[in-house]
């Protein structure tokens, strides 16, 4: 989901998509996963200087109504490192609280 102003930041997230996919390809045979973890808006330092007008932009796009945490971030990446995952290769798991529904 690219805003104006970012397209670098758009066509890096979608250079690191499509290597991911072409590397989990390439690597797949050897039992090796390649994923890519999407975060939405995280509680952070840079979200917390938001003005509450930017914080309730932001919320009103969030279906679960919350930023996410830090932990939630990690437990994903966690899960899709182990070995309950292990048949789960050139994915983007997006962990934002529903705001990018495909």
């Amino acid at each position: 989901m690219g805003n104006a102003g970012q397209a670098n930041y758009a066509a890096a997230k979608a250079g690191l998509i499509g290597f991911s996919k072409s590397l989990a390809r390439e690597v797949a045979s050897r039992g090796i996963t390649v994923n890519v973890v999407a975060p939405g808006f995280i509680e952070t330092d840079m979200t917390r200087a938001l003005s509450d007008d930017q914080r309730a932009g932001i919320l009103a796009q969030v279906p679960a109504g919350r930023l996410g945490g830090a932990q939630e971030i990690a437990s994903a990446v966690a899960f899709l490192a182990s070995d309950e995952a292990s048949y789960i290769t050139g994915e983007t798991l997006h962990v934002n609280g529903g705001m990018y529904m495909v």
